[in-house]
């Protein structure tokens, strides 16, 4: 027997949209860094916070209008995603000129936590969108293969395909950077 956990998120949202400021500042407070985390796979690094209060700025503005559909999570992290497509596409239109990492891991032994995240962070970013996006709300925000299928738009057997060829991206990254330091 399949039993679904309740969405603990539900009873926020459903007083955050009678207009309990309250219950709004809780949701956001609760999900806020889950969203960041997401973001900050999705977007440059100089850019998460301002797309994380667009998102909660869209959040606010579509409490009415959530139905339950799907869990308060799957929701939100469907309009982060919406949230960074839209600037990715913004900043397409737009001459910029902007230096990335280019996701080498940089040599010598003994790097910090710090180095580590860093190099890691720089794999993920190497990673096709579809895969990394995937990847990241499966493994990173601990999003079921079902509730990513629902935001992506797309078959549970296209999200574990991406998980999975983002899982192989990643390992040949991370030889290539070895064995190039």
């Amino acid at each position: 027997m399949d039993i679904k956990e309740p969405d603990v998120l539900a009873p926020l949202v459903a007083r955050a949209a009678g207009g309990d400021t309250d219950a709004t500042t809780a949701l956001i407070r609760a999900t806020q860094r889950d969203v960041m985390r997401f973001l900050s796979s999705m977007a440059p690094a100089g850019d998460v916070e301002d797309l994380t209060q667009e998102t909660f700025i869209r959040v606010v503005r579509a409490l009415p209008g959530f139905a339950g559909r799907s869990t308060v999570r799957t929701w939100l992290f469907a309009i982060a995603r919406r949230v960074a497509a839209d600037h990715a596409r913004a900043a397409a239109r737009r001459p910029r000129i902007t230096v990335f990492p280019d996701g080498r891991i940089p040599a010598g032994a003994g790097r910090s936590r710090f180095e580590e995240h860093h190099a890691l962070t720089g794999l993920i970013a190497g990673l096709a969108e579809e895969r990394r996006e995937a990847f990241v709300l499966t493994q990173v925000a601990g999003l079921s293969y079902a509730e990513v299928a629902e935001i992506c738009a797309c078959p549970i057997g296209t999200v574990r395909s991406r998980v999975a060829r983002a899982r192989d991206d990643l390992v040949t990254a991370l030889r290539a950077a070895r064995e190039a330091g």
